[in-house]
């Protein structure tokens, strides 16, 4: 153990049985379901940094924050662990924001989340942006954690929010606030993290890890560092609203089975219709009408099984899908981009196309803003990376128009849509 590197040692909690614990990458972040279908609530984990250059294994892989993150979903909690630019450098601390924002978007629009119900969870350097969320506290914000957090920016970097400077000046509510400080801090981290604990007042919780040092829950491993873990596991979830030693037994009715069913086929049973989204295309783009599907004549077993996989309804990319449309419907543009690859291709029918994160930004914006995202999915077909849905639009001055949307989804991203009608 001691030749590894301290990032790739073993987190202190025993999580190598993850159970039914099923992981997901959705581009920067990697979500972790427990079993079950329960709406839970939810948390956030956002590493520190920055780290040297040349980096071999990047943080959603470290061991640590793997192992918070499959301990939180054992305890029935969905978990998410986001990538962001912080690891490369100080001067990346605006853009690790904007990475955190997205992430607290694509977390929020998962199906088993209750979105009123998220905690964040920060990490060393990550310490430097708690600060923003502790000033703005929205209302889904139900708790806030710093473990061994770095407060103070080196000289030279520029600030965000001080969270000393914040977290004594509740607003309209108090957030509770957990830290977990070590006995053995470096001194450039022990002092302002003093004055945290001098201005949180009320709002702040504390775990003491007395023998402990920065980054105690790779490198020591002792039962006070287990304890420390422990006790701020179950701290979260409780603050969440939830029993830390028992999952709920609600059920979420979500549109789509999270459980693979058996395949059905378009010649025996009629095709699912949800309520999800589908996006605005151009004024200029024609309606063409999809007929019914009719009767399948009798096909080789071979082919068979190639429908039969086309009409299933659960794959990684459907899910996908499923999320954008989610967040297409509640008007939350930044959690609807995140889910799009940075170079994301879109062609319209007229042949208009966009591409990259900053166009959708700029064509979806007064969509957005203007309310005007319904649709109804009316069948779906998957082959693949590829997703196909016929749709109607009830988001047009024109009434409802038939539409057909192919999405390409690689790695947890859209890469690429196109509006064939």
């Amino acid at each position: 153990m001691t030749d590894l590197p301290p990032y790739l040692r073993p987190f202190v909690l025993p999580v190598a049985d993850a159970g039914e614990v099923r992981v997901e990458r959705v581009g920067h972040v990697d979500l972790y379901h427990p079993a079950g279908t329960a709406r839970t609530g939810a948390i956030l984990l956002v590493h520190g940094g920055p780290m040297p250059p040349g980096l071999e294994v990047l943080p959603r892989d470290w061991p640590v924050y793997q192992g918070y993150a499959t301990a939180a979903a054992q305890r029935g909690q969905v978990a998410a662990v986001v990538e962001h630019g912080l690891i490369r450098g100080y001067d990346q601390l605006v853009a690790a924001a904007d990475d955190v924002e997205a992430a607290v978007g694509v977390l929020r629009a998962d199906p088993r989340v209750d979105p009123g119900r998220v905690a964040l969870w920060f990490f060393s350097g990550a310490g430097l942006l708690a600060g923003e969320w502790l000033d703005s506290r929205p209302d889904w914000l139900r708790c806030l954690l710093l473990t061994y957090p770095l407060l103070a920016t080196p000289p030279g970097v520029d600030v965000l929010v001080n969270a000393a400077e914040v977290i004594g000046k509740q607003k309209d509510k108090d957030l509770p606030v957990l830290l977990t400080r070590v006995g053995r801090e470096r001194a450039e981290l022990a002092g302002p993290v003093a004055e945290l604990v001098s201005a949180g007042g009320a709002a702040l919780d504390i775990i003491d890890v007395p023998k402990g040092q920065h980054g105690f829950d790779m490198l020591d491993h002792t039962e006070e560092s287990r304890a420390a873990v422990t006790k701020a596991l179950d701290w979260a979830i409780a603050h969440l609203g939830e029993d830390p030693t028992a999952t709920s037994t609600d059920t979420l009715p979500i549109p789509t089975p999270t459980t693979k069913q058996a395949p059905v086929s378009p010649a025996s049973s009629p095709a699912p219709k949800t309520t999800t989204t589908v996006k605005n295309t151009p004024a200029a783009a024609k309606a063409v009408p999809v007929e019914a599907s009719s009767p399948a004549p009798s096909v080789a077993p071979d082919l068979t099984a190639v429908v039969a996989t086309a009409f299933s309804f659960d794959t990684a990319a459907t899910r996908v899908v499923d999320r954008e449309h989610a967040t297409y419907a509640a008007h939350d543009l930044e959690a609807f981009l995140a889910l799009y690859s940075p170079t994301a291709l879109l062609q319209f029918a007229d042949g208009a196309v966009l591409r990259g994160r900053r166009s959708l930004r700029e064509y979806y914006g007064p969509l957005f803003d203007a309310g005007k995202c319904k649709t109804e999915t009316q069948q779906r077909m998957m082959l693949g990376e590829w997703v196909v849905e016929q749709s109607v639009r009830h988001d047009t001055d024109q009434g409802p128009l038939p539409t057909i949307v192919l999405y390409r989804v690689q790695d947890g991203l859209i890469v690429e849509v196109r509006f064939l009608a």
